[in-house]
């Protein structure tokens, strides 16, 4: 039997009764999509409710590139993001650092949103989600490059590439996260966690002072449970602890 959050989201898709939503575009729709959508729902929401959560609320997505691992976060009742689940990174190009010009294979680093019109149920891999690089830094620093997406497939060209059943979980909580709020979901990506161990193992690398910028979002996380807010002023990253 569908649970009553998997008949609730259906009617708003099916109604349009969402049109109200701060977004001028709804998450992209498909019979694909709509099905992967109900079936996730259906698994995740006991395992979301074992940890105190539930379908549909905000959530963070952290990357860590060495450690090739995806955490997903999701907001409590309290307001804090808990850890719902690490989900393995299946296939990833490059090294350490950050995405600098088209065609160097490299993933990108850095503090990137995801909006509605980042979703893509249709992918040649599976379903994907646009990181949205490159970014206003990115773009103050000269870098190029497009279509730098979380996918499906575990096949990676300067993507981060998980197995199917994962892409579609993640595409699922991050679809409920849009529908339900005007925010954007947060995707903040590390070359490593940022321990202070992990730093001084890195410190005579060249995008030593870059990561010095990753590292302040990780902590501000790390410190209050929440996102911090991230701008980019005079071409820096500046971040707020929320």
């Amino acid at each position: 039997m569908k649970t009553a959050v998997v008949l609730l989201l259906t009617a708003l898709i099916a109604s349009g009764a969402l049109a109200g939503n701060a977004y001028a575009q709804q998450p992209p729709q498909s019979d694909r999509a709509d099905a992967i959508i109900q079936a996730e729902a259906t698994g995740l929401e006991p395992k979301l409710a074992a940890k105190g959560l539930k379908f549909g609320a905000p959530v963070y997505i952290a990357i860590y590139k060495s450690e090739r691992m995806l955490d997903l976060w999701s907001q409590g009742a309290g307001g804090k993001f808990e850890l719902f689940k690490s989900y393995p990174i299946c296939a990833m190009s490059g090294g350490l650092g950050p995405k600098v010009a088209e065609g160097d294979d490299q993933a990108p680093e850095g503090f990137y949103d995801i909006t509605a019109d980042q979703l893509n149920p249709n992918s040649n891999f599976d379903v994907s989600i646009n990181l949205g690089y490159p970014n206003a830094y990115d773009q103050a620093q000269h870098r190029t490059g497009a279509a730098l997406m979380i996918h499906g497939s575990c096949i990676s060209i300067g993507c981060y590439a998980m197995t199917d059943p994962s892409i579609e979980e993640i595409y699922a909580l991050v679809y409920a996260a849009l529908l339900e709020s005007d925010a954007p979901v947060p995707v903040h990506i590390f070359p490593f966690r940022m321990t202070a161990e992990n730093m001084a193992g890195h410190a005579g690398s060249r995008w030593y002072s870059f990561w010095t910028l990753l590292k302040a979002g990780y902590d501000a996380f790390a410190a209050t449970g929440r996102p911090p807010r991230i701008d980019v002023a005079a071409g820096q990253y500046v971040v707020t602890a929320q």
